[in-house]
């Protein structure tokens, strides 16, 4: 599928204010949207470490505040209702990474029994969890 808003053009990046490149943002985001790409592009494209957001709020803390707005929630429901939306039929799209992750049997047991109340995969299931952005006092470091 042919993207026409995907890469961001210069006149994407010359947005100064955070009001702009807030409207930028969104803009482009709902116009790749309406084309109703797979949702992995769409991630790749707009929240993915090489795409829009990334090039619009390239520090930290302009990435932070982005993700406090109402502009970004609605693009993080735009990527859920296109999970619904292509399901498997975007698997392929991009080659797939397996990460093992150590937890408690308990936590595991609770993903478990949420996967099964949800009627999902437990993979769907975290990967619709890694999709959220938390804040950052809630991250504990090793």
């Amino acid at each position: 599928m042919e993207l026409t808003a995907v890469s961001p053009t210069p006149t994407t990046t010359t947005a100064t204010t955070p009001e702009e490149r807030l409207q930028t943002a969104t803009r482009i985001a709902d116009k790749m949207f309406q084309q109703q790409p797979d949702w992995i592009t769409f991630f790749r494209e707009v929240l993915g470490v090489d795409g829009l957001v990334r090039k619009l709020f390239t520090t930290p803390e302009e990435l932070a505040e982005f993700e406090k707005t109402a502009q970004y929630a609605e693009i993080q429901a735009m990527v859920a209702r296109l999970r619904e939306k292509s399901g498997a039929a975007a698997e392929g799209k991009e080659p797939t990474r397996v990460i093992t992750v150590r937890l408690p049997k308990s936590l595991h047991e609770s993903l478990r029994a949420e996967a099964h109340d949800r009627k999902t995969s437990m993979n769907q299931l975290c990967i619709s969890k890694l999709l959220q952005v938390i804040d950052e006092q809630m991250v504990v470091s090793e």
